[in-house]
């Protein structure tokens, strides 16, 4: 069983930063792909960035692609979601989630690939 705790939302203005985090329990952590979604008021959860278990492929959504890193310390069984230069149409909540799958060769991009999920933490950015 893992859980997931993301933090590091707040308000912000269009085109400043913030950092999420996500610090997850259990010790395999660092055989797990994990990837960050988000879920605005009356829409569907989507898909923002992803990371794989050894942290050398990542892959994000258009949307966010150059402005938006996703990393990770496996020692501190923590993953990172930088996001800059941010527009309103980025606000709203944010969900940490992991792929279950020990040591998956390809990067998860769709939220039912996803087996733990975080309680989200709300990104709102003022124009």
């Amino acid at each position: 069983q893992v859980q997931l705790v993301e933090s590091g939302g707040g308000l912000v203005q269009a085109g400043g930063s913030l950092r999420l985090s996500c610090a997850a329990s259990g010790r395999t952590f660092s055989q797990y792909t994990m990837g960050w979604f988000r879920q605005a008021p009356g829409k569907e959860r989507e898909f923002v960035a992803a990371i794989k278990w050894s942290g050398g492929v990542t892959a994000y959504a258009d949307s966010v692609k150059s402005r938006f890193t996703i990393s990770r310390d496996n020692a501190k069984s923590t993953v990172y979601l930088q996001m800059n230069s941010l527009k309103p149409e980025d606000t709203a909540v944010y969900y940490c989630a992991a792929d279950s799958s020990l040591y998956a060769a390809q990067v998860a991009t769709t939220r039912h690939e996803y087996d733990y999920w975080g309680q989200g933490t709300q990104v709102t950015v003022n124009s």
